[in-house]
């Protein structure tokens, strides 16, 4: 088993480190958004209120004179001041030691400290006030107490709602990730030997059910490839034992007894049984480069006609039986001619073995591309044995089959080459009542 990587923070710790991330930096944001906008309103009302001082101490100095004008408290103060000489006139007890706090224009900081250990005042000027301009502050203490509080309270709330994000995100996303957890423990189990095991699934149709089923439909083709490779490797086994104990069989009595076989039958029984051997390993090295995706195609365009042409004069050069061309209409399609011709010559070596009298060739063009059949008088396959006669290594007539040569992969290896031209290949009932194997294939 390969090592497990080590290093670095797991899915649950990355998730959360972004939740919590992402909501201190809105939270902050909105924080000091907030802590200023609210100082904003604050000074905003401070001001409108210095102003309103203002305009009433105007009126009041208009109407009744500077000593009409009342004594207020230290929140808040007036000063009156000459236009013409820019001194001051009259002051509430908070601004009578400072000096005028307006020019004789009327223009004043809107900001003021009277003095250095008390807080500032926001200042308004009224300069409608016949002969003086009015001057009026109210005390930004009460408003800078609020902001300090609002403050406080935010930075201790920001890092305290973070704090409950993370927890909540690393609650929810580990009880999100037990079944995936789950899951990794029972495939963790898991060994090459027995892939019968399946992971549990939960009930949800969200993404970790979905992930649950995906895994336990891999698993299960895992299972089905490791069955069919372990009965592929049995059957090639057995395959190959018999031509070879064949050979060791004539080896043996030829040292035995060399004068009850000669020369010409041991060199025709090393060249059969040697040719059936090279044909299963043939056969068995297509299959294996089909099964890894490694059937290379050349491809080309190839008379479909010439082919089976080709085949039916093969046939016929055998002798025993007949061998029908009239329905070879010509067809070409775009392929690689080698495999298409082995997937001829199995076809017709098929039904030259099963035919009790002859075989059918027929091609035409068909939607684009083009369509062969070849066509035995035997004894036909039954529907139920339809889709198992193009498994590996299956004969329905094992006996029959291989006496004749049959490795049980001639078919195989047909769907498999049709399958890579993009094409697809079936078995029917003849007319006389045989097998039909019908092979489409694209342009």
């Amino acid at each position: 088993m390969a090592e497990r990587p080590r290093g670095g923070p797991g899915i649950r710790a990355r998730i959360t480190a972004v939740a919590a991330s992402v909501v201190l930096l809105a939270l902050a944001l909105g924080a000091v958004g907030f802590w200023f906008t609210l100082r904003g309103a604050l000074y905003g009302q401070l001001d409108s209120a210095a102003q309103q001082d203002a305009a009433a101490f105007a009126e009041q100095v208009d109407a009744s004179g500077p000593e009409s004008l009342p004594d207020i408290d230290d929140d808040r103060f007036w000063q009156l001041i000459d236009r013409d000489s820019g001194a001051v006139v009259a002051a509430s007890d908070a601004a009578e030691d400072v000096g005028a706090l307006a020019d004789r224009e009327g223009s004043a900081p809107s900001l003021i400290r009277l003095d250095p250990g008390d807080p500032p005042f926001v200042v308004a000027v009224e300069r409608e006030a016949g002969d003086w301009i009015v001057v009026a502050g109210r005390s930004t203490e009460e408003v800078d107490v609020t902001l300090t509080t609002v403050g406080v309270l935010l930075a201790v709330s920001v890092p305290v709602v973070t704090a409950i994000v993370a927890l909540t995100t690393w609650f929810a996303v580990g009880r999100s990730l037990a079944p995936v957890e789950r899951m990794r423990r029972q495939v963790e189990t898991l060994s090459a030997s027995d892939l019968s095991a399946r992971v549990d699934e939960p009930a949800t149709n969200d993404e970790i059910g979905r992930l649950a089923h995906t895994m336990n439909g891999m698993l299960s083709r895992l299972d089905e490839s490791q069955v069919a490779q372990r009965r592929f490797v049995s059957d090639a086994s057995h395959e190959l034992k018999s031509p070879l104990a064949s050979l060791r069989q004539f080896a043996e009595v030829a040292r035995a007894h060399p004068d009850r076989i000669s020369a010409a039958e041991l060199s025709d029984a090393v060249l059969d049984e040697g040719g059936r051997l090279e044909r299963l390993v043939q056969g068995m090295l297509v299959l294996t480069r089909a099964d890894e995706g490694g059937l290379a195609l050349h491809l080309g365009d190839v008379d479909l006609d010439d082919l089976l042409l080709a085949e039916a004069a093969r046939l016929r050069a055998l002798g025993g039986m007949t061998v029908d061309v009239r329905g070879v209409q010509p067809a070409r399609v775009r392929g690689d001619a080698a495999l298409l011709r082995q997937v001829v010559r199995n076809l017709a070596d098929n039904a030259a073995r099963h035919a009790r009298s002859g075989v059918v060739f027929t091609a035409e063009p068909a939607g684009g591309g083009a369509a062969l059949t070849v066509e035995d008088d035997g004894a036909g396959v039954a529907s139920s044995e339809r889709s198992r006669i193009f498994e590996r290594f299956v004969r329905l007539d094992d006996a029959r089959a291989r006496d004749a040569g049959g490795s049980g992969l001639g078919l195989a290896i047909v769907r498999e080459i049709v399958r890579a031209h993009g094409g697809d290949v079936r078995v029917d009932a003849g007319r006389s009542g045989g097998a039909l194997f019908v092979v489409t294939l694209p342009g």
